[in-house]
């Protein structure tokens, strides 16, 4: 099991009690899937709505 949680504002995955991108300390251990961003210029970097390279989760549950 990960001890990764994700923010519920922006879905990025974190390890400590705040996220990195936006500060937010709504994290959940309730969540599926994983999108990895390297390139926020790319498509899926677009579609997804992340301008911040990082992992996210897909889905909060």
């Amino acid at each position: 099991m990960t001890s990764e949680k994700a923010c519920k504002t922006c879905k990025r995955l974190v390890e400590g009690k705040e996220c990195v991108v936006c500060k937010g300390t709504d994290l959940t251990r309730n969540w599926k899937g994983v999108i990895i961003i390297y390139d926020v210029e790319s498509e899926m970097a677009k579609k997804s709505g992340h301008t911040v390279p990082g992992k996210y989760a897909l889905q909060i549950v």
